[in-house]
């Protein structure tokens, strides 16, 4: 039974890195190549553990997947992955409830440090960002906390709210009626402080979106 899922679209990156981590992980290690992919393995897989996502993979924009599976999954530790370094996208990310920000330059022999200690319930950064302040702002923390009182179903709301659909689109996406829409929204705008949905969609972009990194190597 797997225990570890690796959401990546590197094939490379992801072989090397299961290699790492078979030591750590002494069970099946499950590798997807796009957040559709890991959507439908973790609803078959219910007894995964750890997720090691990467920010730029196929269906996840930014933090957007991160949201998503501590939305859906809240038990399930999630590790970002990235080649993206930028001091504020990790305060972004364990501010949104990573476990860990592994960037893809850390030499893979880590990856089993990292792993221990995420799995003994500890966040993992690299020595190199230790004397890094990873507080993260105001608004992102309000802004993450805001986020956790939605229900799942609200979050998939608001995610279609950003995306731009009315609320007969998000209806029909998720297969209820509209006006069950309009209730959701209506307590999303509520909870995020919003005053209208255009509000609330731009302020969601605005905390997950990530700026792309430069340096991808795998």
């Amino acid at each position: 039974m797997a225990r570890a899922i690796i959401a990546d679209d590197h094939p490379l990156f992801r072989a090397a890195m299961k290699q790492a981590l078979s030591e750590s992980l002494e069970s099946d290690i499950i590798e997807v190549s796009s957040f559709e992919q890991l959507e439908q393995l973790l609803e078959q897989q219910p007894q995964v553990e750890i997720v090691f996502l990467d920010l730029s993979m196929p269906g996840n924009k930014g933090l957007t997947g991160l949201t998503v599976l501590r939305s859906q999954y809240p038990d399930i530790l999630v590790v970002i992955v990235s080649a993206n370094e930028d001091t504020k996208v990790i305060r972004q990310a364990m501010a949104l409830g990573a476990s860990g920000y592994i960037p893809k330059s850390v030499p893979l022999p880590q990856w089993q440090v990292a792993v221990s200690t995420v799995l003994a319930g500890y966040n993992w950064l690299p020595e190199s960002m230790s004397n890094i302040d990873l507080s993260a702002s105001e608004d992102m923390t309000e802004f993450a906390n805001k986020l956790e009182q939605l229900t799942p179903q609200q979050f998939k709301v608001l995610q279609c709210i950003a995306d731009g659909l009315l609320n007969k689109q998000i209806a029909y996406e998720l297969g209820v009626q509209e006006t069950t829409i309009k209730q959701h929204a209506s307590a999303i705008l509520r909870k995020l402080g919003c005053v209208n949905r255009t509000q609330a969609g731009i302020l969601f972009r605005e905390m997950l979106d990530t700026p792309d990194a430069t340096n991808e190597t795998f």
